[in-house]
């Protein structure tokens, strides 16, 4: 497979040639929480915002039909790189609103035989975001359903040796790659176990889907959701993925406009999926740049992509390891890892760490990460992560090091 041409990807990022902290080259390593939009997405924006603008599904005119065939050519695209069918994909405001989403309306006693009440359970993991977490324990506090969850290894991997799943699980709910270890579950062998129950299986794709193939139909899971920011897209725009034949025995979480089939005032029906679960006027420009960024990443190559990440995580992990004082959060090698690298600095708040950083240029994300039972399993109160993507340098680890050094100096903790 041939090495990615980084440096032309990185003209199609003009923000990354720029300066900060009195002229220090950006070193952005902060991607796991929101990534760079190239230049083809921005295009894509302004070209329907300046020569498309029109309600979606609401017009018959040719501005209108034009944002139609913009819009659901958009949701084409975007299912293909994931491996789903057209009408399987709705969109929503983020990923955490379409996680919610799912929670919500299968705590709707509507929902049937997907309902989950009193006496079901629900299934997570101590690796999850607070997204795919808090949605949950919601869900049970309203129904009465049983929390339960898989507890962490000490490397930050799912522990499969932690719960056994009993016919009262309805619910497994896991992420794909985690935010904070950069692990990648095993998705394969926790269908399985649901499958093996009868549950229903809850895909957090927000860090699988712009950093490595994806396929939805391939996994088997139920419903899956990831964010438009994180992949090269805009903010704002977010997508639940669900099979066919569970979307159609939903109810709708939201209600209004565009989701009705016929409405009197004694009771209204519901058009079918994914139209359902997209009430009132939704984010268009968004959207549309969201198919850009699928086309963007889908014409770099997602295998070269993660090759690419594999070797600059393989490159951190090597030499942050020869950083007395560094202790890795995760994986130290990168079998079934993804590209998010947290850790601590012995003697250094994560916090200050971050400053410090920020002095040399280097942009990386400080806290919990909305994992704190993760943190909380590790022992930590927070961690610093760098997040690395298709743009990033073997230079940036470098500078990533170095700053990391330079900071154990100013602190006083250097060998």
């Amino acid at each position: 497979m041939p090495e990615l041409d980084v440096n032309a990807i990185r003209e199609q990022f003009p923000i990354l040639s720029r300066t900060v902290r009195d002229g220090k080259p950006l070193v952005y390593l902060d991607s796991g929480a929101t990534s760079q939009r190239p230049l083809p997405v921005w295009k894509a924006e302004e070209e329907f915002v300046l020569g498309t603008n029109a309600p979606v599904h609401r017009g018959s005119y040719q501005l209108a039909e034009e944002a139609d065939d913009a819009y659901e050519s958009a949701r084409q695209a975007i299912a293909a790189f994931v491996g789903a069918d057209r009408d399987e994909i709705s969109f929503t405001k983020n990923a955490t609103e379409a996680l919610n989403e799912v929670a919500y309306v299968l705590s709707d006693e509507r929902a049937g035989e997907l309902y989950v009440g009193e006496g079901d359970t629900v299934v997570v993991t101590e690796l999850e975001h607070h997204a795919n977490l808090v949605p949950w324990q919601e869900l049970c506090q309203r129904t009465g359903a049983t929390l339960k969850w898989y507890s962490m290894t000490e490397d930050g991997r799912i522990d499969l040796d932690s719960l056994e799943l009993d016919d009262s699980v309805k619910v497994v709910a896991f992420t794909h790659q985690s935010n904070v270890t950069g692990a990648v579950a095993p998705v394969a062998e926790l269908v399985r176990r649901a499958r093996a129950v009868g549950a229903m299986v809850v895909l957090d794709a927000c860090q699988s889907v712009p950093h490595m193939p994806v396929d939805f139909h391939e996994l088997d899971v139920d419903f899956a959701a990831f964010s438009g920011h994180k992949m090269c897209g805009p903010t704002g725009v977010g997508v639940l993925y669900g099979k066919q034949a569970l979307l159609a025995q939903l109810p709708p979480f939201l209600t209004g406009g565009s989701m009705i089939e016929v409405v009197k005032m004694e009771g209204s029906t519901f058009a079918e999926p994914p139209t359902r679960f997209e009430a009132g006027t939704q984010m268009t420009s968004q959207v549309v740049g969201l198919g850009a960024a699928v086309k963007f990443l889908s014409e770099v190559g997602m295998e070269a992509i993660h090759a690419h990440e594999q070797k600059l995580t393989a490159l951190a992990l090597e030499k942050l390891a020869e950083i007395p004082g560094v202790r890795i959060i995760g994986p130290e090698n990168t079998e079934n890892r993804g590209g998010a690298v947290s850790f601590i600095v012995d003697g250094i708040h994560p916090h200050d760490l971050g400053q410090v950083l920020d002095s040399h240029g280097v942009s990386i994300r400080t806290g919990h990460h909305c994992a704190w039972p993760l943190h909380r399993a590790c022992k930590a109160n927070s961690t610093a992560r760098a997040s690395f993507y298709l743009y990033n340098t073997e230079d940036e680890v470098d500078a990533l090091i170095e700053a990391v050094r330079a900071a154990r100096t100013f602190f006083g903790v250097s060998e």
